[in-house]
């Protein structure tokens, strides 16, 4: 019923920006809030940044400054932006949205896309 798809990611040397975009696509009314996560090599997926509807942010402590998300609900698309990117952000991206609501009535939670990897050259 609901498909996530990023895009963005590549390969980029120490210092560099990225932009990784997300759409949602399928019978989609609204979308609550809409985030990115992150899992390295042998590690736990982590939350990178996540924005209401509303447009309140929130990011992790090692990305402040750095990353900014954003979002437009109109495309139920949402981005974030990744300057001075550093080795250890290296990873797979993930687009999360957390609460779907469909046309007709009922909801989707917690839908996930497939990734986008990042690597960041040193």
């Amino acid at each position: 019923q609901v498909q996530l798809v990023e895009s963005g990611g590549g390969l980029v040397q120490a210092g560099g920006s990225l932009r990784l975009s997300c759409v949602a696509s399928g019978n989609i009314f609204n979308i609550n809030a809409m985030g990115w996560y992150r899992q390295p090599p042998g590690k736990q997926r982590e939350l990178v940044a996540a924005i209401t509807s509303g447009g309140t942010t929130n990011y992790a402590d090692s990305v402040k400054g750095r990353f900014t998300i954003s979002r437009d609900n109109a495309k139920n698309t949402v981005f974030l932006q990744m300057n001075s990117l550093k080795p250890e952000d290296t990873a797979r991206y993930y687009c999360n949205a957390d609460r779907v609501a469909l046309r007709g009535g009922g909801y989707v939670f917690n839908a996930w896309g497939q990734g986008t990897q990042v690597t960041v050259s040193s």
